[in-house]
């Protein structure tokens, strides 16, 4: 049985057209989770070979192809004629994703942001008109004074709250991605390409996993989430929400 691979990068040469399919060029390196103590390798170049009804699904051109960022999950093969696969290995593509532009996730952010001061400074607004009107009211009515301070107070301490960022329910700490260690027998499995393609939809639309890894706490081998796992790697988060197994 073919191995099943999984790639991510841009293409590194034009968009080539046949009959029923297109093939263009990627480079990636070799075995990211090598056994500790082996140099690591090289970088790798491939040939993809997609379907056309599947290529024109993506939205992708000729020219966008070069500079977009894809995830690529297939089999290699070597039953394609040397001439039309210039790569060291030639994959078929069964799941061609396009991945969310750096650029775009961060003008996002940025604009999260913008919203956000937005609604603290009209939060400030209204407490500073509220105290203004208590100022007003305490000069008219002095009688008044003590019994309005408690609410003004109140009102006052609302707007300092701060909110924790955003993680899936039930994260119990987020660590460093690269600390994470893989054991063989995951890297021995190939998980669903459909659920992991709707998982890499939910960061596009949320920002972050939909559930934590679990994780040993002190030796920090993962125990279960290798599709989450894979996925924070496809889009190359720096740390990721875990849980640990031995407080569940």
């Amino acid at each position: 049985m073919p191995h099943k691979m999984t790639l991510t990068g841009s293409a590194t040469g034009p968009l080539r057209e046949y009959d029923r399919y297109v093939a263009f060029d990627m480079r990636e390196k070799g075995s990211p989770s090598a056994p500790k103590g082996l140099k690591k390798s090289t970088f790798i170049s491939y040939t993809v070979f997609v379907a056309k009804k599947a290529f024109n699904k993506t939205g992708l051109t000729k020219k966008s192809i070069m500079h977009e960022k894809i995830l690529i999950q297939g089999e290699p093969t070597l039953d394609i004629p040397i001439d039309e696969c210039p790569g060291e290995i030639g994959i078929i593509c069964f799941q061609i994703t396009v991945l969310p532009n750096k650029n775009d996730k961060e003008a996002n952010d940025s604009k999260d942001k913008k919203e956000a001061k937005k609604e603290v400074s009209k939060a400030q607004e209204e407490v500073a008109a509220t105290k203004q009107e208590e100022k007003q009211d305490s000069v008219s009515q002095p009688v008044a004074t003590e019994a309005k301070e408690t609410p003004v107070q109140e009102k006052k301490a609302t707007p300092q709250k701060k909110q924790l960022p955003t993680q899936p329910k039930g994260t119990q700490d987020v660590v460093n991605f690269d600390e994470i260690i893989v054991p063989e027998a995951f890297l021995k499995t190939r998980p669903n390409p459909v659920k992991t393609e709707e998982v890499v939809e939910f960061v596009k639309r949320t920002g972050h996993l939909d559930k934590p890894l679990t994780i040993d706490k002190g030796s920090k081998v993962l125990k279960d989430g290798y599709r989450r796992y894979i996925v924070a790697k496809t889009v190359k988060m720096d740390k990721v929400p875990v849980v640990y197994e031995h407080q569940k």
